[in-house]
């Protein structure tokens, strides 16, 4: 079965797009196909590194929007949708006024909405808004990224209470963090995640330790991924 991600939460900076690029690079270890879509026209972060697979899309029109759903049907592939801040209002009008979910379920195409989330309050009151309007009707994950905060006691709180209340569809992860100044080099190169963890040579390339480190944690991540997507 193929999976539609929508890859999201209201708030910006929580790590969208780089999970977006950690499932593009997951997809390609697994040699499974995939496409990615780019939403985000200020910040267009997941095609700048998976330029070879990845196309923007303009939330703002259906024609552009309804790639999503067309690619993952036609194509018969994975669908990656890196969303950008604040795109909820828009995600709203295009499944609802489309029956966007009853058609992925007719045409056996599994919909997961990632919900990327820091410690903040902030993202407490967006992803408990978010459940209570879609807990019940899509698989939703909560993303907690370990790079953005290490007290996530009040989002589990919200989750534990939302699948108390009989909601099936909303499962739970914890994205681990990368030694940020690993991180900020492979950005600064412009690399894949394949490319960071495997170039060795030349005048750009991480070094011994940092490839190392980039390799454990796409291994955590993979696993991670694995666990999720076979529960979700």
């Amino acid at each position: 079965m193929k999976t539609i991600h929508l890859i999201g939460g209201e708030k910006g900076g929580v790590g969208k797009s780089l999970f977006a690029r950690l499932l593009s690079q997951y997809y390609i270890d697994r040699q499974e196909p995939y496409i990615g879509l780019d939403a985000d026209r200020s910040h267009p972060t997941l095609q700048r590194y998976y330029q070879d697979t990845t196309q923007p899309i303009d939330l703002d029109h259906f024609e552009s929007s309804d790639q999503i759903v067309e690619m993952a049907i036609e194509k018969d592939t994975n669908v990656i949708v890196d969303l950008p801040a604040q795109s909820e209002r828009f995600l709203d009008r295009w499944l609802e006024e489309n029956d966007i979910l009853g058609l992925c379920q007719e045409m056996q195409i599994r919909v997961i909405y990632w919900y990327l989330v820091d410690d903040g309050n902030d993202s407490l009151q967006l992803v408990e808004n978010f459940l209570q309007k879609y807990g019940n009707t899509i698989d939703c994950v909560v993303l907690k990224n370990l790079g953005r905060g290490s007290d996530f006691s009040a989002i589990d709180a919200v989750v534990e209470a939302a699948q108390q209340s009989g909601n099936a569809k909303i499962h739970s992860a914890t994205l681990p963090q990368l030694h940020a100044p690993t991180m900020h080099k492979i950005n600064k190169l412009n690399f894949s995640f394949w490319g960071a963890a495997n170039i060795s040579s030349g005048d750009a390339h991480l070094g011994l330790m940092e490839r190392q480190r980039t390799k454990v944690w796409l291994r955590k991540t993979y696993a991670m991924l694995d666990a999720i997507l076979q529960e979700a």
